[in-house]
């Protein structure tokens, strides 16, 4: 049994849950937890090390031992020795990489409460990369991407207080906290030098993960801006409302531009929508007993209609699961920037005392047996994103600074009705207007010979 679950520190969305049985084999964990942040897999304690003579597993612990009596005896503060036991762990975990880490008992609550379907916070995906916090990708329409906060900003504070030797998990905990009370960052964007602060009023984090509106007469575009439990039955029912009414579907752009994962299983059955077979991705770790392979089940719901899928480097995870297999089968052409390279698989262990480590335990492969850890997955037609002409005009050094750019101005009631409305056809004009990988995308799934089978 294998499954996945997604943190949305933005962060988060997904479910996780620890079941504990006995087999004959020893206890064994299963969790489920999201691919951003960990793959549930069946583990044992042969899983992890291979027996070693006793006096060679135990001789290093008489220097912890001995550390340990030194520090509680002598260092000038009192320290209990929990505390040190704690640091130990954190210490051990922090060396292996970015991705491992000890869950205090607070922690591993937290992490209950952040894939338990909707927080405050302000919708960003973050994680630590070289070193700095790093954002992974804003969440549509949260108070972060409203904010302007991108793909690629590193945090340098929250509330005033360093990021620099701030844990993962404490950053998360820092950003999230009740709806409507505000928190302070300073950012920088990675295309910039200047430090800069913004407030972010925190709000309930939607879980909503998938949108869908008609680009043009029979090609439709569908937005997955995260992968949480309900987006392929959401991808599905998309796809059959579009034809209800007898309209033939001629192509399909999938927006996969910020979506940084979720559950593991729910990339696979994305995957499977478009896919009427062939492998969709393997996980491979140091054990056998950790190996798996997830392929389509050949009752793909569109497996037919020319498909071109939008990526950036805000596209992670899950995200390249999905966009590695469709690449691989040549199942899609990929328009956009190279993704984030997330291709690593995190364990979440619970323990005995109610904290837990994450420990990573595999890495994922796509059908063409590529890792794409650290190295991303590449787009057929490499288009950098333009700015916007109101994000130019902000952003020039001419720009005149007006009512309109005041946090609360008031608004002109009458503006243009295309400035307001909120019909889905105007704005979906209105993004085709400014955003040239999606028009791109359009002209591909349209006039491009796109491979419509597996075989």
């Amino acid at each position: 049994m294998l499954l996945a679950g997604g943190v949305g520190f933005t962060h988060s969305s997904g479910r996780f849950e620890v079941r504990q049985f006995r087999g004959g084999d020893g206890m064994r964990f299963l969790t489920k937890v999201s691919c951003s942040l960990a793959v549930c897999l069946a583990l044992g304690s042969a899983a992890f090390a291979a027996a070693k003579p006793e006096e060679d597993r135990f001789a290093p612990l008489k220097r912890f031992s001995q550390v340990m009596d030194l520090v509680e005896n002598h260092y000038v503060k009192p320290v209990t020795r929990n505390e040190l036991i704690d640091g130990a762990i954190v210490g051990m975990l922090q060396q292996l990489d970015p991705h491992s880490s000890f869950l205090s008992k607070d922690e591993f609550k937290e992490m209950q409460v952040s894939t338990s379907g909707e927080f405050g916070g302000i919708g960003i995906e973050i994680s630590m990369e070289n070193g700095r916090l790093t954002v992974i990708s804003p969440i549509d329409d949260t108070p972060a991407d409203k904010a302007g906060i991108k793909s690629g900003d590193v945090i340098l504070e929250i509330e005033g207080e360093s990021t620099q030797d701030m844990t993962l998990v404490d950053a998360v905990q820092k950003i999230r906290g009740p709806k409507g009370k505000a928190v302070s960052l300073t950012l920088l964007h990675k295309d910039q030098q200047k430090p800069f602060k913004v407030k972010v009023v925190r709000d309930t984090i939607p879980i909503i993960s998938v949108k869908a509106n008609e680009v043009e007469p029979g090609y439709l575009y569908i937005r997955l801006n995260r992968f949480n439990e309900n987006t392929t039955a959401e991808l599905k029912q998309a796809l059959a409302d579009y034809q209800k009414g007898g309209k033939q579907l001629k192509g399909t752009i999938l927006d996969l531009r910020n979506n940084p994962g979720g559950l593991l299983e729910q990339a696979v059955n994305v995957s499977d929508v478009f896919l009427p077979s062939g492998q969709i991705v393997s996980i491979k770790g140091k054990n056998q007993e950790q190996e798996k392979i997830f392929s389509a089940k050949g009752d793909g719901a569109d497996v037919a209609s020319p498909l071109v899928v939008l990526i950036n480097s805000g596209s992670a995870s899950a995200s390249e699961i999905v966009a590695g297999a469709l690449k691989d089968h040549k199942r899609a052409l990929l328009v956009g920037e190279k993704t984030f390279g997330k291709g690593s698989v995190q364990t979440v262990i619970p323990l005995s005392d109610g904290s837990g480590i994450k420990l990573t335990t595999a890495l994922y492969y796509t059908p063409s047996g590529r890792s794409i850890q650290a190295e991303g997955i590449e787009p057929d037609f490499m288009v950098p994103i333009q700015d916007t002409e109101s994000d130019r005009d902000k952003l020039s050094a001419n720009h005149q600074f007006r009512e309109r750019d005041l946090t609360r101005h008031l608004e002109n009631k009458k503006k243009k009705a295309s400035e307001a409305t909120d019909d889905p056809k105007q704005k979906m004009l209105d993004q085709l207007a400014r955003d040239n990988q999606l028009k791109l995308a359009l002209e591909l799934v349209k006039y491009f010979p796109i491979k419509t089978y597996v075989p």
